[in-house]
């Protein structure tokens, strides 16, 4: 039997241990009990601690709500409804020092990391062939990239580790890594865990070739920024071109309907999601579990209530056409209230509830949730897509763009749009099942793409999926969407001097004299 003890990470001064819980396509074994010399013999236990590593991603500080759900506020596409000063904080984009929905998330994707940095760390006592030892390894290569690209892009120049901290002086004396360099090293990252993964897995909650190589160009289109010279935009290109070229061995495909992608008891057939958060119905221990439905859900609704906190403006529900068929999946206009009456969004108010707000709710994480295991469809079935293949297209198409290749532009965005005309299978917002036929809308892109053109598609596409502000940043287009002309208007306390990047928390610069905002 092996001489097992307790393993903890330091890692910017806190203790941290291990445990795998939650994800259904993972092996839930415990990885609290790990020796630091002698656990790591065999590849089983180079996979139970990347299982460790991803199952952070999962908890309620980073995708199960506080990360989610902040991306979606600081965008122009959710206001907040509730008064808690950190919402606020959010919406209004004067986030300060001590605001948990930075705090914690900070905390968790560094768990995390420290995570991964121990499997990749430990991969090295397993003697066994590479071929059969850095398929898994590979896995936390992408995990570690997957975390720092959520770091990089929200607070840019961070701290870097790329092993574990076992030395509390040397996790307090650590600098500031320049966002530059972080970046270089998510690339490095990729492109081992492209070289090692396998073509296809049997979850898209494990990471694939494929999945890292979408990933690539996402961060290479991410780097251009708003820079029409940049070198990025031609790799970025050719990256997602080498994705869609090679989407029958990687198993990729558009879905034909769209509400799919969002109804937690069809989307595991689905070949569309790349990586994929999966949850499965279990109110986990260390709240590992998601409660993105009731945030946006509506006060009032019989059908498990929503608390009505992350609600978009009308003026976004308006701006989706009214014959696209995204619009319907995308937003609630009905619910079930005062004993069984169907009231569409101009009644919302009837509840008596002070929260609720007359207008449409978002439906993509309320409509099709799956067995949940908590009231207010908390601990859902729902595979949240962190990227998809819908999104590689259009990074393909904004690439191309740039590069003057409008007829790629056009294949690659208007794919997309062809996809929305089919329709489908999606309810009328009051439960009732109804089949959308195809129609017309949206038409097909002609003559000349513009960036501007592709962000709309991409706000469009991926509305409410916490991608929007990420677009916004790398763009640089908050001096217009936070002006009187935005959807969700005037946003007084917007400085796109300093609001860009979330500052570091508090507690992080006083445990670390080294590092700043």
């Amino acid at each position: 039997m092996k001489n097992i003890r307790y393993i903890y990470t330091l890692i910017l001064g806190i203790s941290l241990g291990f445990s795998v819980i939650g994800c259904s396509d993972l092996v839930e074994e415990p990885v609290a009990l790990l020796s630091p010399e002698g656990y790591f013999q065999d590849v089983n236990d180079i996979q139970s601690a990347v299982n460790g590593a991803l199952t952070h991603a999962i908890n309620e500080e980073i995708w199960g709500r506080k990360l989610s759900v902040s991306l979606m506020m600081r965008s122009d596409m959710v206001g907040n409804r509730s008064t808690e000063s950190r919402r606020i904080e959010m919406t209004s984009h004067t986030i300060s020092g001590d605001n948990e929905m930075v705090y914690d998330p900070w905390v968790r994707i560094y768990l995390g990391i420290s995570a991964a940095n121990t499997a990749i760390s430990g991969s090295e006592d397993v003697n066994v062939d590479d071929s059969i030892k850095n398929p898994v390894t590979a896995q936390a290569y992408f995990i570690r990239a997957f975390y720092y690209f959520h770091l990089v892009r929200l607070f840019g120049d961070i701290p870097y580790f790329d092993s574990p901290v076992t030395d509390k002086e040397v996790g307090a004396n650590v600098s500031n890594t320049l966002e530059a360099e972080v970046y270089e090293n998510i690339i490095a990252d990729l492109k081992f865990a492209k070289t090692w993964l396998p073509e296809t897995v049997t979850s898209r909650a494990i990471p694939s070739k494929g999945a890292a190589s979408s990933y690539l160009a996402l961060v290479y289109l991410t780097m251009a920024g708003n820079d029409s010279g940049s070198e990025y935009w031609q790799m970025a290109f050719d990256e997602a071109k080498e994705v869609i070229n090679n989407a029958g061995t990687y198993n990729f495909a558009l879905d034909n309907d769209f509400q799919t992608l969002f109804n937690a008891e069809k989307i595991d057939a689905s070949l569309e999601p790349i990586f994929a958060l999966d949850y499965n119905n279990v109110e986990a221990d260390d709240n590992a579990y998601d409660q993105i439905a009731a945030m946006t859900g509506v006060r009032g609704d019989e059908d498990e209530e929503g608390w009505s906190v992350a609600v978009p403006p009308l003026a976004v529900y308006l701006s989706f056409d009214e014959g696209d068929y995204r619009r319907r999946v995308s937003f609630q206009t009905e619910c079930i209230m005062n004993d069984s009456v169907v009231v569409n969004y101009t009644n919302f108010t009837l509840s008596g509830n002070s929260f609720a707000v007359n207008t449409p709710y978002i439906a993509k994480y309320t409509r099709y949730p799956g067995p949940y295991a908590k009231t207010n469809k908390r601990a859902t079935s729902h595979n949240y897509s962190m990227l998809r293949y819908a999104e590689v297209l259009l990074i393909a198409a904004e690439a191309a763009v740039e590069i003057g290749d409008n007829g790629s532009a056009l294949t690659y965005i208007n794919q997309v749009r062809e996809r929305a005309r089919l329709g489908g299978e999606s309810t009328n917002g009051g439960y009732i099942e109804e089949i959308i036929p195809p129609s017309n809308v949206p038409a097909n892109l002609t003559g000349t793409v513009t960036a501007a053109d592709v962000l709309e598609e991409r706000r469009i596409e991926l509305a409410f999926e916490g991608i929007r502000w990420y677009d916004i940043k790398r763009r640089q287009l908050g001096d217009v969407v936070f002006s009187a002309s935005g959807y969700i208007g005037e946003v007084p306390g917007w400085n796109a001097s300093e609001d860009y990047d979330t500052p570091i928390p508090d507690q992080e610069l006083n445990r670390m004299p080294n590092i700043s905002n």
